[in-house]
């Protein structure tokens, strides 16, 4: 008998538009043997089976349900594909806990610490995870840009604390530039981070683990045609991304090492992607991408083809190890 997925997709971001293309692709590559995929949009209060362009019911909040044809349709997993909230920040993750409803990602906690990066660069400092000087600005607080060049350097970069897709993100190079960038960041969240610039070669690698495996994915290394890995870089084809990456074997395994000890300290779940620095072979880490682009030209997609890993059968075991994860977990 056939699983019914749901794809949650949409959000209320600025990734929407990335989310909806991600979710149009796993879609199309989950397994038509094994599940029936539902595509559900949600945006603000308006959940939908469907597209926004293309309506139809509306999913029953109470059991997370769908009415086609007559026949009331429940769901076996959801296959997670909103980035940014409420996808990505642990909120829809308790919503479905609460009805013991499997999901393709991290949980509550991990979630939302993944999503705060300037409190997860700080969690995993902890346990000895390098990653570049940081400060944090509040909206409706003070900050000084005499203080912040100080403290953290030229050029820095200046971005929300939370959300990706490098949306209200800035290289900042001159002193001058600071307050415009923070005012930037605040319109796509309350919380701005201030990060030291770190000179070297920027990486990213996947990571999933199930009961049964540990897939660590080939390295991919991003070299951006613009100041930066802006949003015209990752999804306008103007940066190259090689993967596996030109560094040494030694180095790769390093870093994947450091990759696999983040999901496990972090108690991850699902398939994520770390970002990091590269500098005189110290790797700094950036964040954790706890639901990570998966359209056409995203970078697990990638990553997966250069493994030689089917995408189907990707898509599958984070399916079914979210399955397994809930119906243990209900036995406790």
């Amino acid at each position: 008998m056939l699983k019914n997925i749901a794809i949650a997709a949409g959000g209320d971001s600025s990734e929407y538009i990335v989310s909806v293309a991600s979710a149009s692709n796993i879609e199309k590559s989950l397994d038509n043997k094994r599940y029936r995929p539902f595509l559900i949009t949600m945006k603000g209060k308006r959940w939908i089976y469907g597209t926004l362009d293309d309506p139809g019911p509306e999913i029953d909040k109470n059991d997370f349900s769908v009415t086609l044809n007559g026949e009331k349709i429940k769901f076996d997993c959801v296959f997670m594909a909103i980035h940014g909230t409420p996808g990505e920040d642990g909120k829809l993750q308790a919503y479905f806990d609460l009805l013991n409803i499997p999901y393709t990602t991290c949980g509550v906690l991990t979630s939302a610490l993944a999503f705060n990066k300037y409190v997860c660069k700080g969690f995993l400092n902890n346990f000895g995870i390098l990653s570049p000087k940081a400060m944090l600005v509040r909206r409706g607080y003070k900050f000084d840009p005499k203080t912040i060049t100080t403290e953290i350097g030229l050029p820095c970069f200046i971005k929300p604390n939370s959300g990706g897709s490098s949306f209200g993100v800035t290289r900042v190079n001159r002193e001058s530039q600071i307050k415009d960038a923070v005012h930037k960041a605040f319109r796509e969240d309350d919380e701005v981070i201030i990060e030291e610039f770190i000179e070297g070669m920027e990486l990213t690698g996947g990571v999933i683990k199930t009961a049964d495996r540990e897939i660590l994915f080939p390295l991919t290394e991003i070299v951006s045609k613009n100041e930066f890995f802006d949003f015209d870089a990752k999804y306008n084809r103007e940066a190259d991304e090689i993967t596996p990456a030109r560094i040494s074997s030694e180095l790769t395994e390093e870093c994947r090492k450091i990759s696999s000890l983040i999901y496990d300290i972090l108690n991850c779940r699902g398939i994520v992607r770390i970002d990091y620095m590269l500098k005189s072979n110290k790797f700094y880490f950036l964040e954790v991408n706890t639901v990570p682009g998966m359209t056409d030209t995203s970078i697990i997609p990638q990553q997966a083809e250069a493994l030689g890993l089917d995408i189907k059968e990707l898509f599958s075991s984070a399916v079914e190890d979210a399955i397994e994860y809930t119906r243990t977990r209900r036995q406790l």
